[in-house]
């Protein structure tokens, strides 16, 4: 389940103010749903876990709004083991809005409200042809001024079907709770 940023060369110079980043629940379900199928590249899950997800996970999670609607969001949980520690599952912004830093703009917003409570690590993985949430993540960590640690997690043979590229674990951190 890499988390996928989906940002793209701009296409709207509109700016992401319009946009309003919140705890998403479980109403959002649907939509956070929809935007994972819509994004083609996102494992979907079923539309039950993105309710349950917005239910129990909220908190460590941003769905973001334009007039329109859920347009972007990051779901994420707090590792029981590592409390320290929270982890990306899934980064998605609609198509409408990719190339204008929303998905950076989320991750900061996430970030900042988990530092704030004690998590001073970021983990996510990502597959080594995602170049977007690559340069996402290295860029979340230089300016933030942390260290970006990469090692391998999970091998293309831990995923059933084939065709699942391997998923290497990006740990960021410490994170400071200023942000």
């Amino acid at each position: 389940m890499a988390p996928q940023p989906l940002e793209s060369p701009p296409r709207h110079p509109l700016p992401t103010s319009d946009v309003r980043l919140q705890e998403p629940s479980p109403a959002d379900g649907p939509a956070l749903w929809r935007l994972a199928r819509d994004s083609r590249v996102l494992d979907v899950n079923s539309p039950y876990s993105y309710a349950l997800w917005c239910r129990d996970f909220a908190d460590t999670s941003v769905v973001a709004r334009d007039g329109e609607g859920a347009c972007g969001f990051i779901t994420g949980y707090v590792r029981p083991a590592r409390p320290d520690t929270f982890f990306v599952w899934q980064v998605a912004v609609a198509e409408s809005h990719r190339g204008r830093g929303l998905a950076r703009r989320m991750l900061d917003r996430l970030a900042g409200r988990l530092a704030a409570r004690g998590h001073r690590y970021l983990e996510a993985t990502v597959t080594p042809g995602n170049a977007a949430s690559t340069a996402m993540f290295a860029s979340f960590a230089r300016d933030h001024g942390c260290e970006l640690e990469r090692s391998p997690l999970f091998g293309a043979e831990h995923f059933p079907g084939g065709g699942h590229e391997p998923e290497v674990l990006f740990r960021i951190g410490p994170i400071s709770g200023r942000d």
